[in-house]
């Protein structure tokens, strides 16, 4: 809960929390809260914020805090307002289920309403929404070409030249202290970016994980790991298996 703790302190806007990357030579910025920031063409783009988790979970039987979508929001409102893009994409599965956007309490929806007021704003469909976001301000799309990049949710082994996306909740291992430390990562190889996962009650899948096989050139491949109080990059060489 680190990101939503920074996302009111004003020691969060220090260079520490950047890493500077590039993405098929389009330069990105990693802001530790969690969002890619483009500066040529002020957009943010975020991904995975699995918006109504706990009241998806809440429909099955299942308990979890009901605090998660205001938290997510309040980083998302933190980040928006640090950046003040132009255009906001969000990388799909912006809710946890179907039902998520149409069952949104109206206070969430003012607050969405409020950051996207000005500004494009485009709903990638994801796995777990993939009928778009309903009654929200933007545009519900399966892909975005813009700014040189391709933006869609789940990476593509057939076309990942320039392709920034998210659905795998990418996170990675490294030791400090004598200790092994494990966090949410942006990972890019400088052709493509895989995004962390957004959401404040996301999981991660390790950098080493079979299913990341053949996404990365992995001599080149990065992790920008999301610190509790900065934002670490560490080559893949250097991370634990």
């Amino acid at each position: 809960m680190h990101r939503l703790i920074h996302a009111t302190s004003a020691t969060a806007t220090s260079a520490f929390f950047q890493a500077h990357t590039t993405v098929n030579g389009v330069a990105a910025i990693c802001d530790a809260l969690g969002g890619l920031f483009l500066p040529e063409t002020r957009t943010l783009v975020v991904s995975d914020l699995h918006l109504e988790k706990g009241s998806a979970f809440a429909r099955r039987g299942m308990m979890l805090p009901p605090y998660d979508t205001l938290a997510t929001l309040r980083i998302l409102e933190a980040i928006v307002a640090r950046h003040d893009p132009a255009t906001v994409i969000s990388l799909g599965d912006n809710f946890h289920d179907r039902r998520g956007s149409a069952a949104m309490p109206e206070t969430f929806r003012q607050m969405i309403a409020l950051m996207a007021r000005g500004r494009d704003w485009i709903w990638i469909n994801g796995n777990h929404d993939p009928d778009g976001a309903q009654g929200l301000p933007g545009a519900s799309m399966d892909e975005l070409r813009h700014a040189g990049l391709v933006f869609r949710h789940e990476p593509s082994m057939a076309d990942g030249l320039g392709e920034v996306a998210g659905h795998l909740h990418p996170s990675a291992t490294v030791r400090r202290r004598e200790k092994s430390v494990r966090r949410a990562c942006f990972a890019t190889d400088g052709k493509r970016l895989l995004m962390p996962a957004f959401g404040v009650t996301t999981g991660g899948l390790d950098l080493r994980h079979r299913v990341m096989s053949g996404l990365f050139e992995r001599e080149r491949l990065v992790a920008h790991m999301l610190g509790r109080d900065r934002i670490y990059s560490v080559r893949f060489a250097n991370l634990l298996g």
